[in-house]
């Protein structure tokens, strides 16, 4: 499972990558969403590289955006009764669902993007590349320690 956060703004962005990040659910600054690795997601997320950051998510920072991000409509937060209602017992056991790809946020009931903060001590440049110094494009495992500066 991977993690994609977007970085920059809308100004500029060819109709192209602009199509892309709408359908990859990320429409503003800071907002993050969770995508399967399929070649499909992969190719979204290389066209879009210029405006988002992904990596792959561990289980303890999943947990951790669930605790504390996720949302139900309504902007209601989600609460262990919630979750027992919905067949799972705790938040680490959802998150362990995630990840194996058999439950999807959508199916829980839950809104599939994340609002977040802005980093803690802030973006390092997001206008260069990970590999380069900067904030965007793939950071592997990098991604959990941005998602908790964020949280």
């Amino acid at each position: 499972m991977l993690a994609a956060v977007r970085v920059r703004g809308r100004t500029g962005i060819k109709g192209g990558i602009s199509d892309t990040l709408d359908m990859l659910r990320l429409t503003r600054i800071n907002h993050a969403v969770l995508v399967p690795e399929t070649p499909s997601y992969l190719g979204m997320l290389r066209k879009a590289k210029d405006y988002i950051t992904w990596g792959e998510i561990s289980q303890e920072t999943l947990e951790e955006l669930l605790e504390k991000r996720a949302m139900l409509p309504g902007r209601e937060k989600v609460t262990l009764e919630y979750l027992e209602e919905t067949g799972y017992k705790s938040l680490e056991e959802l998150a362990q669902a995630l990840l194996e790809e058999k439950a999807q946020l959508e199916e829980v009931g839950l809104k599939p993007v994340f609002r977040l903060h802005p980093p803690r001590k802030g973006y390092k440049d997001i206008k260069k590349a990970f590999n380069e110094g900067g904030t965007l494009g793939y950071r592997g495992e990098d991604i959990n320690h941005l998602l908790k500066r964020m949280v």
